[in-house]
């Protein structure tokens, strides 16, 4: 494939990606970003197989990154997506109790 073709498919991507990623409601954020953690496993599968089928000092330098950056973006991605959980779960634990207390149920 030629170059021109994968950087217009690369443009073509991030274009189409933006506009749905910023339309998705808040909401639906945080299982949308649960599930693309899931596939990010793909990808540092993926770049496992370029390190293993590199033949050039430089591929395999470059499919070492390949391989760091997609386990650091697993890592921060079950990170945040966890931190968020926490932060609804303190929501709903405190709206409950202040609940609680603006009914006298104490």
């Amino acid at each position: 494939m030629s170059p021109i073709i994968s950087i217009a498919i690369f443009v073509v991507s991030a274009v189409v990606g933006y506009f749905l990623i910023k339309h998705v409601p808040s909401l639906l954020h945080t299982p949308l970003m649960s599930g693309m953690n899931a596939l990010s496993g793909i990808t540092l599968l993926g770049a496992i197989i370029a390190v293993t089928s590199a033949v050039h000092t430089g591929s395999v330098i470059v499919a070492y990154i390949a391989v760091f950056l997609a386990m650091v973006n697993i890592a921060a991605g079950f990170s945040v997506t966890h931190r968020m959980l926490r932060m609804f779960n303190r929501n709903k634990s405190s709206g409950g109790a202040q609940h609680k207390e603006s009914r006298g149920d104490n």
